[in-house]
């Protein structure tokens, strides 16, 4: 019995190994919601950690809320404690998949992908797709895309006084440059 788990294990454990792992600690993941007439809401996170599994086409990416950085301090300290609840939702996640992905098409060129899968925020789980364009040049991957969120599908509450201030709508949008692992 115990020679029968080794053997599982090891058998697991090659498959894992074979696999083609690219990944970044320095992904940049940015969200837009800015109303024409009043300032920008701009944030960006340039420590935004991805993996892709090139073999399948797998992936998953976690950030620090508090990584979002705005232009102002006080915009800043108004997402973290009023929108995000960092302190109670401290990770935004993403697990999904890039659609027919075949690491061996890749070329300098880019290329059109959709990505879907489950993005968390907030403590809400909502299905995401996003179109990204993919290439490959000196074996690094590099990966660009974007979708739309809205606010109030993640449960997040904008008071009445600013709700014209900000967009129901909210471009997402990710630059990943991932290298083998």
């Amino acid at each position: 019995m115990k020679k029968l788990v080794l053997l599982g294990v090891l058998v697991f454990s090659a498959g894992y190994v074979s696999a083609q792992k690219y990944s970044t600690k320095t992904g940049k993941l940015s969200f837009e919601a800015s109303v024409p007439l009043f300032d920008d809401i701009y944030a960006q996170d340039d420590n935004n950690i991805v993996i892709l599994n090139a073999d399948n086409g797998e992936m998953a990416s976690v950030s620090t809320v508090k990584n979002f950085h705005f232009k102002t301090k006080l915009m800043e300290e108004h997402f973290n404690e009023s929108y995000a609840e960092t302190a109670k939702y401290p990770k935004t996640t993403f697990k999904g998949k890039v659609v027919n992905f075949d690491k061996t098409k890749l070329t300098a060129s880019p290329q059109k992908y959709t990505v879907q899968g489950t993005l968390n925020f907030h403590g809400v789980d909502k299905a995401v797709s996003s179109s990204a364009t993919i290439y490959s040049k000196d074996g690094k991957i590099y990966m660009q895309g974007a979708f739309v969120v809205k606010p109030a599908d993640y449960k997040v509450t904008i008071p009445k006084m600013v709700t014209k201030k900000v967009a129901e709508n909210v471009n997402v949008e990710y630059n990943y440059t991932m290298l083998k692992q």
